[in-house]
């Protein structure tokens, strides 16, 4: 087979285009962003393929990136070149925490949302860690080494993206460390409050962070109570237990910083993604198999004497409000008792819905006195109802 060799872009596009004119022809430009760096005149050569050729082509033409801002900007942004020019676009998710978890099949339930934790769902990271190996090999080995993958991996993404990265870092530092408030995350990085505010914005834009409000907040985007978290686990985790404690690990310390940060807090740390999966699992999971209607909208809800860890409002105007015990314990009836006296504090401040499911999720199962408790307005999931490998019963 002849090798085929092309001197410019225009001449690619030329070949593509009259191959194009016979069949239907699919043609990937992967990691688009690098071939514009190289050859800065590809987003309009493509502009002008396409004015001139579009109507007598069959090409099918995808051009996929992992710098989410250039493609925002140079491909799908009103100054683009391109601008206009697309069928549609896509924004690729990363995986859930149960499409991440069968990369861990010899994992029982727990080590697996633990890994979750620790990787998110990006499947380039789920594939650094080995099943065969414990998560604390794995941990070792491609986060707590200078020379494992994932060591640097946040910088690099940064980096991608950003300018003043060391800001930026020093801000998800702060808010996986807990500072959640504007005011909290500006004394702690040292910077006035009106700027970490367009820092935040910019994170926000990437995708990298979010701002939570209580679910009954009547004005959400005024809302003074907005908490920012990191929407990534892998990020989370790599600013809590990595980027602290760099000078340990790149003196071949990663065992010490395992042994003394990482494993008395991991506990605590899950808490909060147990939290998010239990919210996700209503989103997508809930519907179909405990035969609740569709979820509209879920969060939490937080006040100054209580908050409520998950809170979802269905398509029949019927809610949900859960708590979510990441624990080593069966939880018992008092969590029952507790979750319904929030409520009926909740209701004396406001008017709630009348109809309300009770939603416990425990990583460490239910005592009989809370299991005899079931019914079609309080659901008991554990960890194996999460994955989806227990049978439910729907609601009559």
């Amino acid at each position: 087979m002849k090798t085929l060799t092309f001197a410019d872009w225009d001449t690619v596009f030329a070949y593509l285009g009259h191959l194009a004119r016979q069949e239907r022809l699919l043609v990937i430009l992967d990691e688009f962003p690098y071939l514009c760096e190289a050859a800065p005149e590809l987003p309009s050569i493509i502009q002008r393929f396409w004015d001139l050729e579009e109507q007598h082509s069959r090409l099918f033409l995808v051009r996929c990136g992992s710098q989410p801002g250039f493609m925002e900007r140079e491909v799908l942004g009103e100054r683009s070149p391109l601008y206009g020019r697309r069928t549609g676009q896509l924004r690729l998710q990363p995986l859930d925490y149960r499409e991440a978890g069968q990369f861990f099949a010899g994992y029982g339930w727990r080590d697996r949302l633990l890994a979750y934790g620790m990787l998110g769902g990006m499947p380039a990271y789920l594939q650094r860690f080995e099943p065969k190996r414990s998560l604390r090999e794995n941990l070792l080995q491609e986060m707590l080494s200078a020379q494992g993958y994932l060591y640097e991996e946040p910088r690099f993404l940064l980096r991608m993206e950003l300018r003043d990265v060391r800001v930026y870092a020093s801000i998800l530092g702060a808010i996986a460390s807990g500072c959640t408030r504007l005011n909290e995350i500006a004394q702690r990085v040292g910077v006035a409050a009106h700027a970490v505010s367009k820092y935040l914005s910019v994170l926000q834009e990437l995708g990298l962070i979010a701002r939570a409000v209580p679910f009954l907040a009547r004005a959400p985007q005024r809302s003074k109570q907005g908490r920012y978290h990191m929407l990534d686990p892998f990020l989370r985790c790599w600013y809590r237990f990595v980027y602290p404690h760099a000078t340990l690990i790149e003196a071949r310390q990663g065992e010490l910083v395992y042994e003394r940060f990482i494993r008395p807090q991991l506990d605590p740390y899950m808490g909060g993604i147990f939290e998010e999966v239990a919210r996700a699992y209503m989103e997508r999971y809930a519907a179909a198999e405990l035969g609740v209607p569709p979820v509209v909208r879920t969060g939490r809800e937080w006040a100054g004497d209580f908050d409520l860890d998950l809170m979802a409002e269905h398509a029949d105007g019927s809610w949900t409000i859960g708590e979510c015990k990441w624990t080593r314990r069966p939880v018992g009836v008092e969590v029952l008792r507790e979750l319904r006296s929030r409520w009926e504090r909740l209701g004396r401040r406001q008017r709630l819905p009348e109809r309300v499911r009770y939603f416990i999720f425990s990583s460490g199962g239910f005592t009989p006195g809370l299991l005899r408790q079931r019914d079609g307005a309080i659901r008991l999931l554990g960890l194996a109802e999460l994955f989806g490998e227990v049978s439910t019963t729907a609601e009559g």
